[in-house]
């Protein structure tokens, strides 16, 4: 039977000074606890016991108590990573009612937004998602691109940024041609060998940059 794949829409959010709500406070909600507080947002958790990385984290609000119906209407999105399936299904209807995003560890039907498996370089990060089906595949997929990552590409973007840059200036804008061309001309190749220069030279002269040389 073939897998009709549900047509999510991928995003990256920006969670910077957000509320956050996380219940459950196993090994799993500290990880996903720490996620958003990488991300900027203003985590509390709530549970009745918590792991030492939660409980003793100075950057999140731990309630010990239970989730209480509808505090999830507080935040502008929840995570749950709890064992108890009627207490990530309250969330969710919850979350439903309030408009407010809400994942479930390991529980996609009370899913409003899934979280894909990232690699992350530098300024680039890489999302891999499944549509919820197979997490050990994600995984797998994001150990193999991170590994790519590692190999010039965050050097490469640093390089395509600040050329970036030049660009505005001495055009008004950087959407113009050349910059297809530049990298399909071996520029990453150039950046793993270390020849930054080289390549800074060649990405100018494909933009027409007037100090190209």
């Amino acid at each position: 039977m073939m897998y009709q794949t549900n047509r999510t829409y991928p995003v990256n959010l920006d969670l910077a000074d957000r509320a956050a709500l996380v219940v459950g406070a196993g090994p799993i909600a500290a990880r996903k606890a720490a996620g958003l507080i990488r991300a900027g947002a203003i985590v509390t958790v709530v549970a009745p016991e918590a792991v030492e990385e939660i409980s003793s984290d100075p950057d999140l609000v731990w309630h010990q108590r239970p989730y209480r119906r509808g505090e999830v209407a507080s935040y502008w999105v929840a995570v749950t990573a709890t064992n108890d399936p009627v207490v990530n299904a309250q969330v969710a209807t919850d979350g439903k009612a309030a408009r407010v995003w809400v994942n479930s560890a390991d529980d996609p039907q009370n899913c409003t937004f899934t979280l894909p498996a990232v690699a992350r370089r530098g300024s680039v990060q890489i999302a891999i998602s499944t549509d919820g089906r197979s997490p050990a595949a994600s995984k797998w997929l994001r150990r193999r691109f991170d590994q790519e990552l590692s190999n010039g590409i965050a050097e490469l973007v640093d390089l395509l940024a600040e050329v970036r840059e030049e660009a505005r200036a001495a055009h008004g804008t950087s959407e113009v041609d050349g910059w297809s061309s530049a990298l399909d001309g071996g520029l990453l190749e150039l950046v793993r060998s270390g020849r930054i220069t080289d390549a800074r030279r060649i990405l100018r002269s494909h933009l027409e940059l007037e100090h190209a040389s």
